[in-house]
């Protein structure tokens, strides 16, 4: 069976970044930093998201274009002997698992904003009743516009790799900066603009060993990245030989902290922006609001309070969420699409619609049992299964993974690369520091 393939760098740049680029940079970085002591919050995170993230993101990398394969078949090609192959697959089961999870709880999360983005359109054409249904927390809508959402990813992820993922990706992710740059040029005009940029931007010291500030730091490095599920293996499989690897990998990184670090410059000005126009912004705790109620009662508010500019700001800020949501998810449907597809010999487009009413039954689950399972998800997901993930892919990339293919898999692209930075610092780095590192972060949390 043939396997798609990026057309150009730049196409995989836009696909991988908007693996990258998704709820967790605009939506949970701003949140987290804002429940973590704002500055502090993301020197820790631009720390972890080079000294981490990237050279596990590398790991996946490499297999994937020496592989040519999905997670689980990946992770057993480059395994020597059975006890390997068998933790190899357990392991891409495992990614797989974790990213259809993640799906799950992202599609109710994403059909919020796709539902908070008609409600301006509803004011205009004046469908009260309408716009007070999109806007208020119910089963229907939740159950309703997640599936709208996991039918749009299903109908893109079917297309295949260059009519369907790199075709979009290609599409949303300039209009994503355009949006962003927009809206954040108008934030930081209003009144408490600056307050909200002096919280973002100066640290507190004292908070930056936290723990909890630590670990929140690193699951949010790899979710908002898309790492240990296999969407960067996965993505990796599709480049071009010839490509730098390395040189990819870093503009990925470069990109997705990026922009996390602007959607901070948008959403924690506009928290104080609404402060000034009357809403407040400060928990009974008296940390800042943070998660859902920051995104859906702070910042409508901050909408309302514009007159009619606000109709127009919200929609902007609302599509571009809806657009951050979208690059992700084909993402992350991608991984187990890839694997029943080539393990299984599933005709693609019958292995999308299984995968996506999969997730869907899970999201419905989550729905009927929100408040047992919706932060549980999230928490064993992003904070857990992913950083142990990627932790075990360093171990397959140092440990299993035989260094000559390494280096010639990246002498395809980089014919040099034994004589560069690179290849003296990662193999060791990703062999003994990335694991360790990852682990003792984690065990920060218990």
């Amino acid at each position: 069976m043939q396997r798609g393939e990026f057309s150009s760098r730049l196409a995989f740049i836009f696909a991988a970044s908007g693996s990258a680029v998704g709820l967790g940079n605009i939506w949970g970085f701003p949140t987290n930093a804002a429940e973590n002591g704002g500055a502090a919050f993301v020197l820790m995170y631009l720390i972890l998201a080079f000294l981490l993230a990237y050279p596990a993101m590398m790991a996946e990398l490499i297999i994937g274009r020496h592989t040519r394969a999905n997670m689980v078949n990946a992770l057993q090609a480059i395994s020597p002997g059975q006890t390997a192959k068998t933790i190899g697959k357990l392991t891409g089961i495992g990614g797989m698992v974790t990213a259809g999870l993640i799906l799950s709880f992202y599609s109710i999360v994403a059909g919020w904003f796709i539902a908070f983005m008609l409600e301006p359109l509803t004011s205009v054409m004046g469908l009260e009743s309408m716009g007070n249904w999109l806007t208020e927390f119910s089963l229907v809508r939740n159950i309703g516009f997640a599936g709208f959402f996991i039918l749009l990813t299903v109908l893109i992820i079917s297309a295949g790799v260059v009519r369907g993922i790199e075709k979009w990706s290609s599409r949303l992710m300039p209009s994503l900066f355009v949006l962003m740059g927009a809206l954040i040029l108008y934030v930081l005009t209003q009144d408490g603009a600056m307050e909200g940029l002096k919280h973002y931007l100066v640290p507190d010291f004292s908070q930056i060993t936290d723990p909890n500030l630590i670990v929140s730091a690193l699951g949010q490095a790899f979710f908002s990245m898309s790492l240990g599920v296999g969407t960067m293996l996965v993505y990796g499989s599709y480049i071009r030989a010839d490509e730098n690897l390395p040189v990819v990998g870093a503009l990925v990184t470069l990109t997705d902290t990026s922009v996390a670090f602007l959607a901070g410059l948008l959403v924690l000005p506009a928290i104080f922006v609404a402060q000034n126009l009357g809403v407040t912004i400060y928990a009974e705790s008296g940390n800042l609001i943070a998660g859902p109620d920051l995104i859906f009662q702070v910042l409508p508010a901050l909408f309302d309070g514009m007159g009619a500019t606000g109709l127009f700001v919200g929609l902007a800020f609302f599509v571009l969420m809806s657009i951050a949501a979208v690059t992700s998810s084909i993402s992350m449907l991608e991984v187990p699409v890839s694997y029943a597809v080539e393990a299984h010999k599933v005709n693609r487009n019958r292995a999308t619609w299984l995968v996506g009413l999969l997730v869907f039954g899970i999201s419905t689950l989550i729905c009927f049992n929100f408040d047992a399972l919706f932060g549980f998800v999230i928490t064993m997901t992003t904070e857990r299964a992913q950083p142990l993930l990627s932790m075990m892919l360093c171990i397959f990339a140092g440990w299993v993974f035989y260094r000559n293919s390494i280096l010639e898999e990246l002498k395809s692209g980089h014919p040099d690369i034994e004589q560069g930075l690179f290849w003296k610092i990662w193999p060791v780095y990703v062999k003994f520091f990335c694991p360790a590192l990852i682990l003792l972060t984690f065990a920060q949390g218990f």
